[in-house]
């Protein structure tokens, strides 16, 4: 139980807060997505192109059940929550902080919705998976950390001073 995995919605800052806190902390840092992009071979949009919705959470939850995680900070994908078995898995080996950040914030960060890889339906919008996700974000979270109007920064000091 010695790592920290964080959650949140896609933009919310999980790979970049990940990196300066792994620094932070001397921690080594593991983001999901490249994980399953290395192992796959492919980009996570033509992954869940090629293998659908449940074909991607298939694999992500086996590229991220697979490892064996040591004093590192991971930053999971924003549909990790949606496997309970991932999640079960993760919050056996770590603690998960959840990165919140309201709607509008996330909207303006995410500029290449239909290219960046994000697991949802044709028809769904961001608001629609931001509304569908948050309820298990939180029930999920061992920590909630509010990030809105702070900066990285102010977010990793946060983390450190609330796990320590």
């Amino acid at each position: 139980m010695n790592n920290i995995i964080l959650i949140g919605m896609p933009g919310s800052g999980k790979s970049t807060i990940g990196i300066v806190l792994a620094k932070t902390l001397g921690y080594t840092f593991i983001d999901t997505d490249i994980l399953i992009q290395n192992q796959e071979n492919r980009l996570l949009q033509n992954i869940i192109e090629d293998e659908g919705i449940t074909g991607f959470l298939n694999i992500e939850s086996r590229v991220i059940t697979s490892c064996d995680y040591d004093k590192c900070i991971i930053a999971t994908g924003g549909s990790a929550v949606l496997c309970e078995n991932t999640m079960h898995y993760l919050s056996n080996v770590g603690r998960i902080i959840f990165l919140k950040l309201n709607l509008n914030i996330v909207t303006e960060r995410i500029n290449n919705i239909s290219t960046r890889g994000i697991v949802m339906d044709k028809e769904q919008t961001l608001k629609d998976i931001y509304e569908s996700r948050m309820p298990l974000y939180e029930e999920y979270a061992d920590i909630i950390v509010d990030c809105n109007n702070k900066s990285f920064e102010e977010v990793v000091d946060h983390i450190v001073k609330m796990i320590k």
